[in-house]
């Protein structure tokens, strides 16, 4: 990129929030709509869906949501009965949290519907353009987080308070 004047619109980190925003209403308030579920609580339904009996930490981890966000999500999904709690055999302070039966049949229903979103929003692309698109975005994501480990260290490779 050349040398420019920061325009908003133009500014590819504002437009990839624009449009994960525009994304994520769309399917908060279908899956608000016919399931009961916020965008955390569909995530998290679906991460145990992939990987029962993980920690809310390892969740939080794997979707990049806050600590609190997992939290309540999960303490939401328990009240519904959608979600278990176990103890962790490796550390008694920590809980596995497991789908209900009830949560695997809402997860049956839900991941249908998700990916007829999906399809509705991607199917005005080519396949070639959508591997391309979700290639991109790996690279995206290691670039950055490679940037928050350089960050994160001094300039001897030491952590930084």
């Amino acid at each position: 990129m050349t040398d420019r004047a920061l325009v908003l619109d133009d500014f590819i980190p504002y437009r990839l929030s624009i449009t994960s925003n525009l994304v994520s209403d769309t399917i908060a308030s279908t899956y608000e709509a016919l399931f009961g579920l916020r965008i955390p609580e569909w995530r998290l339904v679906t991460v145990l869906a992939e990987k029962s009996g993980i920690t809310q930490q390892d969740i939080g981890v794997r979707t990049r949501m806050d600590k609190m966000t997992v939290s309540r999500a999960a303490a939401a999904l328990v009240e519904r009965g959608l979600v278990e709690r176990h103890t962790h055999p490796g550390d008694k302070r920590s809980r596995l949290l497991a789908l209900s039966e009830e949560g695997r049949a809402l997860y049956a229903a839900v991941a249908p519907k998700a990916l007829e979103l999906e399809r509705h929003i991607f199917d005005h692309f080519s396949r070639e353009e959508i591997e391309a698109f979700v290639a991109m975005l790996h690279r995206i994501d290691a670039i950055t987080l490679q940037m928050r480990a350089d960050h994160a260290s001094g300039p001897h490779g030491e952590e930084r308070a």
